[in-house]
């Protein structure tokens, strides 16, 4: 399968992306915009491990909050990153749209509540973004107001195949692991796999990270690079790491305590996907878990 997908070739499937600076202000107001749906999808959902509730996921055109309550019914927001556009639509068949152009925060978020409220839906959430640098509430923030339409399409095609083969490598094993789904905090496509033992006691910030980490685990995933990191870039981590795992993990950054696999090395290689996976499997490796949680067999889920 991966071969396959590589034949058609990575400048096809796998975009160029710029340099985490060159498009930050984009980056930064579509963070700020995944952020105030994501906290609707967080507010009119139950908590789910590890907060999984929260999460948005990628679709053939975009992100997506996929269904949430509301009086008996539903509605879901989506990001359209192929015509750049908001659509809120509902279980009865009413929709309402909202252009993806540069503007705002704060205006992005007055409009898009006003939309909810054209349609009856009033959820109530706290307009302090979350995991960022500085927070400016959303109805404040007049700073983040650029959207580069292209560069924002580039995005989402490349999160589009990290999408595609994080599942492939979510798929071997057979324990508890999450769905690859997307962190608006954060702004990172991840999945998650669980060795089925809580995780030893220690101190954490929030209780955000409490909730995260409470049980022994180890993610693979993706994100657009800024902050800290200069480029987009697939990471795994191990969370507690177990012994001899900075020395032996691959590309590891003691700085991150992260494992970092670049995505321009990804796209130069010859076959992306065995790129990806062999770099997810050999972080995975050395969690030692594998006796005991054994991958499952050829990718198919169930007992081997």
């Amino acid at each position: 399968m991966g071969r396959g997908a590589s034949a058609l070739g990575a400048e096809t499937l796998w975009p160029p992306l710029p340099p985490a600076a060159a498009w930050e202000d984009t980056r930064e107001t579509l963070h700020m915009w995944t952020q105030i749906v994501g906290k609707i999808r967080m507010a009119q959902t139950p908590l789910t491990n590890h907060w999984w509730n929260v999460t948005l996921y990628v679709t053939t055109r975009g992100l997506t909050t996929s269904p949430m309550p509301w009086n008996g019914e539903a509605f879901t927001i989506d990001f359209d990153f192929i015509d750049h556009r908001l659509v809120i639509s509902t279980t009865t068949g009413a929709v309402r749209t909202m252009q993806l152009a540069p503007r705002s925060v704060a205006e992005f978020h007055q409009q898009l509540m006003a939309r909810l409220a054209e349609l009856g839906i009033h959820p109530k959430i706290s307009t302090m973004p979350q995991e960022v640098e500085n927070p400016i509430p959303f109805e404040d923030d007049t700073t983040h107001a650029r959207y580069d339409a292209e560069v924002v399409h580039r995005f989402w095609r490349a999160m589009l195949q990290a999408d595609r083969v994080l599942k492939i490598f979510r798929s071997r094993f057979r324990g508890k692991a999450s769905p690859v789904h997307f962190f608006w905090g954060s702004f990172d496509l991840a999945t998650t796999r669980f060795s089925g033992r809580p995780a030893p006691p220690r101190e954490f910030s929030s209780e955000m990270e409490r909730e995260a980490y409470c049980d022994e685990c180890c993610s693979a995933g993706w994100w657009p690079g800024g902050g800290k990191w200069p480029e987009a870039a697939f990471y795994s981590y191990a969370a507690p790491e177990p012994p001899g795992f900075a020395e032996k993990a691959p590309r590891y950054n003691p700085a991150t305590h992260l494992c970092e696999l670049p995505y321009e090395i990804v796209r130069a290689s010859a076959d992306p996907d065995a790129t990806v996976l062999d770099f997810c499997q050999a972080v995975y490796d050395l969690t030692g878990w594998s006796a005991g949680v054994p991958p499952a067999p050829d990718g198919r889920p169930g007992r081997q």
